[in-house]
C-alpha cells in the first residue's frame, strides 16, 4: 500500500514507531483516545514508550512537561478541543512558559469532528495556540508532509502544536517532500488571487485552481505547514504580484490564518483579503460536505471568490 492511501492517523502511528526505533527518549501519551488517534501500534511495538493517562487531558499535559524535564520528547495527542481549550492553562504554564520540549497533537481539527458534533468542533485552536508565547503552531495537509514534519519536530527543541487530520487526504506531495521550517510551500503559480491555505485546507484550494484553469485563470496558492512562526516574505511577495488575497481555513475566520495573514499586509502591504472559513459560530453534528457548505469554504467557493475578483477587475 502507496503512503498517501493510508489515513493520516496510520501514518502518525507508523512515524511515530519508526522515530522511537531511532531515539527512545521520543513518548506517546495517550488521554484514553488511542484507537481515534490511531496509536495501538505505538503501544504494540514500543510499550515502555507509551502511557495512557485516562480521561484527564490536562493531566496529560502536565505529565508530559514533567517527562520533559527529564529529557523526553513527549507527543501528547487528544482531540483538538481537548488539547487546546481544555488544557490551555497547562499548556501555558508547564509547556509554554517553562519552554518545555512537549509536541501537543489536536486531532480532528475543525469541521473534519464531523458526527461527534459542537463540543468536540474546536474553530479556534489555531489562535489558541498562535497567541501562546514560545509556542510553534503546525498543520500538515498530507501524510507525506506529516511524516516529514513529526522527523522535525522529534528532532527539533522546543514546544510545539501541530493539527492532526485523522482520515485518508488526498495526494499532494510525493515521497521527495521535505518539510522546511518557517517556510510556505507555493503550489500553485498565478496572477488572478493569491490563495492561502493550511492543512485541510489546502486540497480544496488545488481543486479550485484546477477548475479555475480550465477558465484560463492563474492563482498562487502559498500552503503554510507553519502558522507560527509566520513567513511573511512569500506572502508579502505574492500580494504584491497579486494584488488580492484570499485565506481558507478549518477555523473561525478570527485569530487563526487569516488573522495571520491581515496582521502581516496591514502592516507590510495592504490589499484587499477575503477570509473564508467558519464565520464565528459553533459547529454541530454534520457531514463535512455539508459544513464545507453551510461554512462556504469548498472549492466552489473558493472559485466563486476569484471569479468575482477577476470580473471587479475588468
Amino acid at each position: 500500500m502507496s503512503l498517501h492511501e493510508k489515513e493520516m492517523r496510520q501514518v502518525y502511528a507508523e512515524t511515530l514507531v519508526e522515530i522511537i526505533s531511532q531515539n527512545p527518549n521520543v513518548m506517546v501519551l495517550e488521554a484514553d483516545l488511542s484507537k481515534a488517534s490511531g496509536t495501538p501500534p505505538v503501544a504494540k511495538a514500543h510499550p515502555s514508550n507509551f502511557l495512557d493517562v485516562g480521561v484527564a487531558e490536562a493531566n496529560m499535559m502536565g505529565v508530559a512537561a514533567g517527562l520533559a524535564s527529564c529529557g523526553k520528547i513527549p507527543f501528547a495527542a487528544t482531540f483538538t478541543p481537548f488539547a487546546t481549550r481544555r488544557a490551555c492553562d497547562q499548556v501555558t504554564i508547564s509547556i509554554a512558559y517553562a519552554k518545555r520540549n512537549v509536541k501537543v497533537i489536536g486531532t480532528s481539527p475543525g469541521i473534519t469532528a464531523t458526527s461527534n458534533g459542537g463540543t468536540h468542533m474546536c474553530f479556534q485552536d489555531l489562535a489558541i495556540m498562535r497567541a501562546m508565547p514560545n509556542m510553534i503552531v503546525l498543520s500538515p495537509c498530507d501524510v507525506y508532509e506529516l511524516r516529514s514534519m513529526l522527523h522535525w519536530m522529534a528532532a527539533t527543541e522546543g514546544p510545539m502544536y501541530m493539527q492532526l487530520l485523522r482520515m485518508k487526504e488526498p495526494k499532494i506531495f510525493d515521497e521527495n517532500y521535505k518539510f522546511i521550517p518557517g517556510k510556505a510551500v507555493q503550489i500553485r503559480e498565478g496572477n488572478a488571487a493569491t490563495i492561502v491555505t493550511t492543512g485541510y485546507t489546502t486540497r480544496w484550494a488545488i481543486e479550485a485552481a484546477n477548475a479555475l484553469q480550465a477558465q484560463g485563470i492563474s492563482v498562487d496558492i502559498l500552503h503554510y505547514p507553519m502558522i507560527k512562526p509566520f513567513d511573511t516574505q512569500s506572502l508579502v511577495a505574492s500580494a504584491k504580484k497579486t494584488g488580492y488575497v484570499i485565506t481558507v481555513e478549518n477555523q473561525n475566520i478570527l485569530g487563526g490564518l487569516g488573522s495571520a495573514v491581515c496582521e502581516t499586509l496591514s502592516e507590510q502591504y495592504p490589499v484587499k483579503v477575503k477570509r473564508m472559513g467558519v464565520h464565528d459560530v459553533f459547529g454541530e453534528v454534520a457531514t463535512e460536505d455539508y459544513l464545507l457548505n453551510k461554512h462556504e469554504f469548498s472549492a466552489n467557493h473558493i472559485k466563486a471568490a476569484v471569479l468575482e475578483n477577476v470580473k471587479n477587475k475588468i
